[in-house]
């Protein structure tokens, strides 16, 4: 089951909230690799099922892949349909384990019932384990301008309390956001016209080329609205079909991470939900370009 099917299936709405880390304000201004200066990560749903089963040494592998950093699931929000193993662990408890794989975890998704309902809770484990991020992922799904306004101001509110207690509330994008629209404009367009980007940023998924929407466009257009970005590819040939990174595809990497600059992006978390095996071949990549 891919995240968008999950979140439909869990009240058509889902919470993911990334969290900011202890590095400094723009991880480009980091020595890392030649091109890109950002540490480079991967979101936890990939891995859904062996992390589960598996936590210690799931993480140990993609550390060892090149992985410096992964975003989880609120284990709360996402059991029992996956994660479940989890909810047994404090914050503390799952920050230890996270970094003695030799991972650090600056973000977080939280589905969008647990925000709406426990958000008190769910800001408690974001310091628990240490994170900076909290970001929504999905469910900012209205039928009717009236409803996608009433949904962009409930998650202004939350956003406004998030940000109050120190950390960063952002954003996930489907690529439902851009293929649904209202007045011949996509629902993207209008979140980020409603979503107040003083407590509410944006995580991109890239997968929306799939449909005809490039991140980099996004990233020149809304200058620092960005905290970090969902990495996919796709086959020329076939645009259902994920791809390492690197490989001859949609997207235009040196330009993503050009453009990522003005954006204001701080972290990327390659998620290759169809094909898993893809991540290590994806890290290589980031190393080089």
């Amino acid at each position: 089951m891919n995240r968008r099917k999950f979140i439909e299936n869990n009240t058509a709405s889902l919470a993911a909230i990334g969290i900011l880390s202890h590095l400094p304000n723009s991880l480009f201004a980091m020595p890392n690799y030649k091109g890109i200066k950002i540490p480079i990560g991967y979101q936890s749903y990939v891995l859904r099922d062996e992390i589960n089963k598996d936590i210690v040494g799931t993480l140990k592998k993609t550390f060892e892949m090149g992985y410096q950093h992964v975003e989880m699931c609120s284990p709360f929000g996402y059991a029992p349909d996956t994660f479940g193993a989890l909810a047994k662990y404090s914050g503390k408890e799952l920050k230890n384990i996270v970094n003695d794989s030799g991972l650090a975890c600056y973000s977080a998704h939280f589905t969008w019932n647990e925000l709406d309902k426990h958000l008190d809770a769910r800001i408690a484990f974001a310091h628990e384990m240490g994170l900076k991020h909290m970001v929504c992922s999905g469910g900012l799904y209205g039928k009717t301008m009236d409803e996608l306004k009433k949904q962009c101001d409930t998650l202004n509110k939350i956003g406004e309390k998030i940000t109050s207690a120190g950390l960063v509330a952002g954003y996930h994008n489907h690529n439902g956001e851009f293929e649904q629209k209202k007045d011949g404009r996509p629902d993207y367009d209008i979140i980020l016209e409603q979503l107040d980007p003083t407590y509410v940023k944006m995580q991109f998924q890239v997968a929306a080329i799939q449909v005809g929407y490039k991140a980099a466009d996004y990233f020149r257009k809304f200058p620092g609205r960005f905290i970090s970005a969902h990495l996919q590819d796709y086959s020329t040939n076939d645009h259902n079909k994920q791809i390492i990174l690197g490989e001859k595809g949609l997207v235009d990497w040196k330009d993503f991470f050009e453009a990522a600059k003005v954006g204001g992006l701080k972290w990327v978390y390659v998620e290759m939900e169809s094909d898993p095996g893809t991540l290590e071949g994806s890290a290589k990549y980031l190393k080089t370009i």
